[in-house]
């Protein structure tokens, strides 16, 4: 028999996919732009972090809107807009403007909390995480080909043109084509998952954003869940923010190397979300899985800071990799388990919100500490971060959800 969720979760695959194929196709060429329309360093650094910051603001907004009304209106209608920013990045030709796109960008692209709450609706309990993989394999797809597809549309470009700004924008027409395309897939295979009766309930509801978070903060069990989530992905940001600079200046790495290094990354996070997650939750429970998780993503980061060879960074990058595809399924997972079907929206939005803060927060103290104290110390302080996430889930352990392992029960 076929799966009925197969077509609909193609659709949250590529909408996911599309969200970090254009963040890996943009970010290379953002800096170089916005210098090129007279933005100094620290304003090309704003620029990439108000992408973040409207992600945080209206992640959980998105969510309560797509508990409301319905997950699919909320997915076409941001696909549509994520379309739209794109093609205004395109047309930039001003600083202002790559703001204007970019702020577009990051408040249809915060819908991804949306896409989540989709995988929630129609996922069983014990195959939660699992489904929560597919967005992991997105994401990790779109982190290895994002930098190699923009880079080819680039060198098209140059040979269309040597205007500086329609080069470095014309991959952007990429990610808008691709909206498109999943727009039109879309419209005929995406099936609304939650009932009508549902969303009239949740219509009645006025709470606002803040008091939503407060309120799963103080939740037994799901207040340290996406605390830790937040630790590890702050953790995250300030290694992904502040590597390229501290592997030239230790090992004379270019842009070339980096880009593979980043497509590595890439290839193990796809692995181990698309293949070991799926097979080692029915063996071991979410619990054990999200711990491994966050001792080798630790483990890992603090490696960056000592690897005395290109060797042994390949290694602990590994660990890195390995640890992040095994922590980010499990922490969403287990936070879907933990809140009433009718708050799936809002309550992996809010977590999702926590993850965008940490990425508009991550790259300025990893900037501060690698300009201002020794090379490695943005490292060693994420592996902190992340080993003290470890710590609050050991606290939580007995009471986190465990529903992956009863599927072989």
């Amino acid at each position: 028999m076929k799966n009925p969720n197969a077509k609909p979760l193609i659709v949250i695959f590529f909408t996911v996919f599309i969200y970090l194929l254009g963040f890996g196709m943009i970010i290379p060429v953002l800096p170089l732009l916005s210098t090129h329309y007279g933005a100094t360093p620290w304003i090309a650094g704003l620029l990439m972090s108000c992408y973040s910051l409207m992600q945080f603001i209206f992640a959980p907004f998105w969510g309560k809107l797509s508990d409301r009304y319905g997950r699919r209106p909320i997915l076409m209608y941001c696909l549509l807009g994520e379309m739209i920013s794109y093609l205004v990045l395109a047309w930039s030709r001003s600083l202002e403007m790559l703001f204007v796109a970019r702020i577009m960008t990051g408040f249809f692209g915060a819908s991804i909390s949306t896409a989540s709450a989709y995988v929630s609706d129609v996922t069983t309990p014990e195959n939660r995480s699992k489904g929560m993989a597919v967005i992991g394999v997105a994401f990790g797809l779109g982190f290895l080909f994002g930098p190699a597809i923009g880079g080819g549309l680039t060198v098209w470009a140059e040979t269309m043109s040597s205007d500086m700004g329609f080069v470095a924008s014309f991959s952007a027409y990429g990610v808008a084509l691709l909206c498109l395309f999943t727009f039109i897939y879309a419209f005929f295979n995406l099936k609304e998952s939650i009932s009508a009766e549902t969303r009239a309930k949740n219509s009645s509801e006025k709470q606002k954003k803040f008091t939503h978070l407060v309120r799963y903060f103080h939740m037994k069990t799901v207040g340290p869940l996406i605390t830790g989530f937040a630790l590890a992905t702050l953790s995250m940001a300030l290694m992904e923010s502040t590597l390229v600079l501290y592997m030239k200046d230790k090992f004379n790495w270019n842009i070339k190397e980096v880009s593979f290094g980043f497509a590595y990354i890439g290839v193990i996070i796809v692995f181990t979300q698309g293949f070991l997650v799926r097979r080692l939750l029915p063996k071991v429970g979410e619990r054990k899985v999200l711990c491994a998780g966050l001792f080798l993503l630790g483990l890992g980061l603090l490696g960056i800071a000592f690897a005395p060879s290109i060797p042994m960074m390949g290694v602990v990058m590994t660990l890195l990799s390995l640890g992040h595809g095994l922590t980010n399924p499990s922490f969403m997972g287990s936070v879907s388990l933990l809140v009433p079907p009718e708050e799936q929206g809002i309550a992996l939005g809010t977590t999702q919100s926590l993850s965008a803060l940490g990425r508009v927060i991550g790259p300025a103290i990893g900037g501060f500490l690698l300009q201002s104290a020794f090379k490695g110390s943005p490292f060693v302080l994420a592996g902190g971060f992340t080993l003290f996430a470890l710590a609050i889930i050991f606290m939580i352990f007995k009471d986190l959800p465990d529903h992956g392992k009863k599927v072989t029960a």
